[in-house]
């Protein structure tokens, strides 16, 4: 039987990081949009958790500091194949936006004078806006049924739009749960188990442990490790507010146009933004150092925390889901993470995407192509590809 289980497990474990990496070269528009693709590939076509369980995840990754998009992304693949499975999602979606940070460190500004990479990027990010909508519809649907969800969703949406700082996401929740708290929502009887992370307490003090330990590094290797580490373990927020922390960490020994340049890819490769801490790791290399390896323990460092804390949360999240006045919380939580989405799907999807009436006619058909017809997401991929390249030549 044992031997049965680990072909099965190995299986597993290759189709959560294949199905990541391929994402990870794929997955433009910044954190909501990761969320919109997770949704659209891990739970409406492979069915790994329900949406009930989705929700959650997101709504603990915008509570726990660190990327909030990888952090969900964490959480499905240990949902999916364990530890392992985690860290197999993890550095899937990771890897290939860390090799073009790191690449661009080290060759310039090359990349950025390619038009039919510009005309990709374009039409990927259209994708984005397309694959957004579709997860707000369907979120929609499940989490604001009621009247009282659908005004939590749309007032959170409101407020993000006009108030975009960086803790707006935080405040939002905030409000939120003591909404679901002090004012009788209808809520489910039940709420959907996350899975339960063994160890929890364990992951909880090697977070906090290496936050404490981490002040006590200033210089070489160890001194950017515990800076990166900070920076992730202090942010609230997503990408868009530790891309100036990391700079601040660097700005002595990073010059003012290779930051400029490093802050700008972050928001245009693939893959989540905090890979600045790629481009980073690998600027600061002192001469004769490998500058994949600075690279890599800036990364580590800067994502540590943050899946570490969404491990140790997990637990406590259940705990509290059997309580009635946390369901109704939940709820209202759940009504917020689609007022989060809507607010994304303005901007900066929609803002930074939606060009031209051409683009608005595009993203109209993309839109209705997946509602009726659900083709998978890398079909999705090979048009707005196609569309860009064809687009390159007009």
């Amino acid at each position: 039987m044992m031997s049965d289980k680990i072909p099965s497990y190995f299986n597993r474990l290759c189709e959560v990081f294949v199905s990541f990496l391929l994402l990870g070269f794929t997955s433009f528009g910044g954190p909501a949009a990761h969320l919109g693709y997770f949704n659209q590939e891990f739970i409406k076509l492979k069915k790994w958790a329900t949406e009930s369980q989705y929700a959650q995840w997101v709504a603990l990754s915008q509570i726990v500091p660190g990327p909030g998009s990888s952090q969900v992304g964490f959480a499905l693949g240990y949902h999916r194949a364990g530890f392992i499975g985690g860290l197999a999602a993890f550095f899937g979606f990771t890897l290939p936006s860390f090799v073009v940070m790191v690449l661009l460190a080290k060759f310039g500004e090359a990349w950025q004078e390619s038009v039919f990479f510009d005309a990709v990027v374009h039409a990927l990010k259209l994708l984005a806006v397309v694959v957004v909508a579709d997860a707000c519809v369907s979120m929609w649907r499940s989490f604001c049924q009621g009247k009282a969800m659908a005004g939590i969703a749309l007032c959170s949406a409101l407020f993000l739009v006009y108030y975009p700082f960086g803790f707006a996401s935080l405040i939002v929740l905030f409000l939120a749960a003591c909404v679901g708290a002090f004012v009788p929502l209808s809520a489910s009887n039940t709420a959907v188990a996350l899975p339960k992370v063994r160890f929890a307490w364990l992951f909880l003090i090697l977070a906090v442990g290496l936050f404490v330990v981490s002040f006590f590094f200033a210089d070489g290797l160890s001194g950017l490790f515990a800076d990166f580490y900070q920076a992730g373990a202090l942010v609230f927020g997503g990408g868009h507010v530790v891309l100036p922390m990391l700079s601040a960490f660097v700005s002595d020994t990073v010059t003012e146009s290779n930051l400029l340049l490093g802050y700008a890819a972050a928001q245009a490769v693939p893959g989540p933004m905090f890979t600045m801490a790629s481009f980073l790791g690998a600027s600061v290399a002192p001469q004769g150092e490998s500058l994949w390896f600075w690279a890599g323990i800036a990364t580590l460092a800067v994502f540590s925390s943050g899946l570490l804390f969404m491990l140790s949360a997990q637990n406590v999240w259940q705990k509290l889901s059997a309580n009635i006045t946390f369901r109704s919380t939940l709820s209202s939580l759940n009504a917020a993470v689609v007022g989060i989405l809507i607010a994304a799907l303005y901007h900066p999807i929609g803002t930074s995407s939606l060009l031209s009436w051409v683009d608005v006619v595009l993203v109209g058909i993309g839109f209705v192509w997946l509602k009726y017809k659900r083709p998978s997401i890398f079909r999705l991929i090979i048009m707005f590809v196609l569309i860009g390249l064809s687009r390159s030549y007009f």
